[in-house]
Formats: C-alpha cells, sequence, structure tokens
C-alpha cells in the first residue's frame, strides 16, 4: 500500500469513526503532519480580549490564531458550551475575563502579572510541543480569561488543554468515541504522572487524562461531544481523593457531579485544591465547606 494511499485511509478512518459522522466532509490531512503547537497558540485572540474576526495571524513574530485541523477545536469548544447561537448568561459580566465558580471574584490581572503581553509571549513562544504542553499545565494567565464573553465561568486554559488532547487522540486515529478520562495518582512526590498532550489536569496528587489509552480508573467520554463531565465523573470507578476521610473532598465530589461543561468542571478543581490544599485540608474546618 502506498504511503499516498495509507494517509488517504488513516484521514477517512479519523472523520468516518468519530464525531465526522455527523455529516462531516471527509478531510485528506495527515493526522502525522499536523503540529500539535497549533492547538497551544489558536486561541491566543481570547487572552488579549479579541475577537475569532479580529484575530492576528501573528503575535511578536509567533504564528497564532490558526485553524486547528481534524476538528479537535470544535468538538472541545462543544464539551463546554451549547452549539448554536450564544447569548449572554450573565447580564452584568460583559467581559472576556473568567468569572471564578470557587468565589465569583474575578482577579486582577496585575495581582497575577504585570504585563499581559509578555506573559502571553513567554508561554506561546516555546516550540517544544511537549515543552508547551506543560507550560500550559503550569499556566496561571490563561485561566484567568473564559471560553467566551457568553459563557464566563468556562477556561480558556482548560479548553486549549483539551484541544491539545483530543487533536493528539485523532492524531493517533483514535475517534471520540474511543476516547476516556483517566486518573492517575502521585502520592508522597510533588509531580503525577505527564501523558504530553493528554494530562489536561495536575494537582499536587492526581491528574486527570484525556486519552484512547487509559492506565488506572477510567471511564469512556461517549460517543459525541457534549457537555457531560458531571456524567463521566460519576461514572468512574474510583475518584483520586478520599470522600470518607474529609468532608472538603464530599464537597468537591458532588458539586463535580453537577457540572456540566468540563472546562469549568477542571478549572474548578484546580481553583478548590489550590484553596483547600491536600495535606492542610483537616487545617479548613472554619472554612465554609467544613
Amino acid at each position: 500500500m502506498s504511503t499516498v494511499t495509507l494517509m488517504l485511509l488513516r484521514a477517512v478512518m479519523v472523520m468516518r469513526d468519530g464525531p465526522a459522522d455527523a455529516g462531516r466532509p471527509v478531510t485528506n490531512e495527515d493526522p502525522d503532519a499536523v503540529s500539535m503547537t497549533v492547538a497551544y497558540r489558536h486561541d491566543v485572540h481570547k487572552l488579549r480580549g479579541r475577537t475569532h474576526a479580529g484575530a492576528a495571524s501573528e503575535f511578536r513574530g509567533i504564528p497564532v490564531n490558526q485553524d486547528v485541523p481534524l476538528y479537535a477545536d470544535a468538538d472541545a469548544a462543544l464539551l463546554s458550551r451549547p452549539r448554536g447561537e450564544p447569548e449572554q448568561t450573565v447580564p452584568a459580566h460583559d467581559s472576556p475575563r473568567r468569572l471564578p465558580l470557587l468565589d465569583g471574584e474575578v482577579t486582577a490581572l496585575e495581582a497575577v502579572v504585570g504585563d499581559i503581553g509578555d506573559a502571553i509571549f513567554d508561554l506561546v513562544r516555546i516550540d517544544d510541543p511537549a515543552a508547551l504542553h506543560r507550560a500550559w499545565l503550569d499556566a496561571s494567565v490563561p485561566a484567568l480569561f473564559s471560553e467566551s464573553r457568553y459563557y464566563p465561568f468556562t477556561s480558556a486554559k482548560y479548553h486549549t488543554l483539551l484541544v491539545a488532547a483530543l487533536l493528539d487522540n485523532y492524531r493517533a486515529v483514535s475517534p471520540f468515541g474511543d476516547v476516556y478520562l483517566s486518573v492517575s495518582t502521585h502520592a508522597g512526590e510533588a509531580d503525577p504522572r505527564i501523558v504530553p498532550h493528554r494530562t489536561v489536569l495536575t494537582t499536587a496528587s492526581f491528574a486527570l487524562h484525556v486519552t484512547a489509552d487509559p492506565v488506572g480508573p477510567a471511564a469512556r467520554i461517549g460517543s459525541r461531544p457534549t457537555q457531560c463531565f458531571g456524567d463521566v465523573w460519576a461514572r468512574l470507578p474510583a475518584v483520586p481523593f478520599d470522600v470518607d476521610a474529609r468532608r472538603c473532598w464530599r464537597v468537591l465530589d458532588g458539586q463535580l457531579r453537577r457540572l456540566r461543561s468540563w472546562s469549568t468542571a477542571l478549572q474548578y478543581i484546580e481553583a478548590f485544591c489550590n484553596t483547600v490544599g491536600h495535606d492542610d485540608a483537616a487545617a479548613t474546618s472554619t472554612r465554609w465547606w467544613a
């Protein structure tokens, strides 16, 4: 079989077996030729408060705001936002800044970073895809922005990480229906296991992955991309914290079962774990979740 024929078959397989079933045209894109850097740079315009229509093709000489192939961006968006024409859902918050679900207080940019342009450049100028993925996992600036001003609780940071995870799975010819949410823990050490492009969240003691090759507790996401985080979380055979040990973890587990938007839920976990911590949860008895 020729290389060209193999490329076409792989592309058709991605589009036929995956979410492309709903009338998407077949693409002849070669999954092996898709660069992962495009996933991490495709929404720079959101971090700069610009619309997609007004997005520049470069930011300080770095190509940005390019379309993500294999429908990974569209599918990731559907995990967190409904399809169709958006309407403003929080009338008093007409801003690209994210509205935190944990406390509702929008953090001032100056409290996180002095120059937003420099912070964005430091993040997107990384050329090595694996290093770029790790930088986004640790980044704080993208977490200040929502996916859309119409859905201010969503997170530009976690939308981007979901885009990268889906794109990497699609590049490996794994359709959406074969993708799982999986959990890994790393008790006693600083960093949980990081799977390049497929780890979508890290905390001090666990990580979450969107992958067709799960290791550890995992639940299939579903046949089509839709807002379903709570359903998938509820189907995990085990969660990465002891809900019987502390009430704060029962609160987190209960809230995650109610959240539908993926980027909102992942951002909520990050904020919750950063606020509560893992080693000193017992000392939070005076907090509202105690």
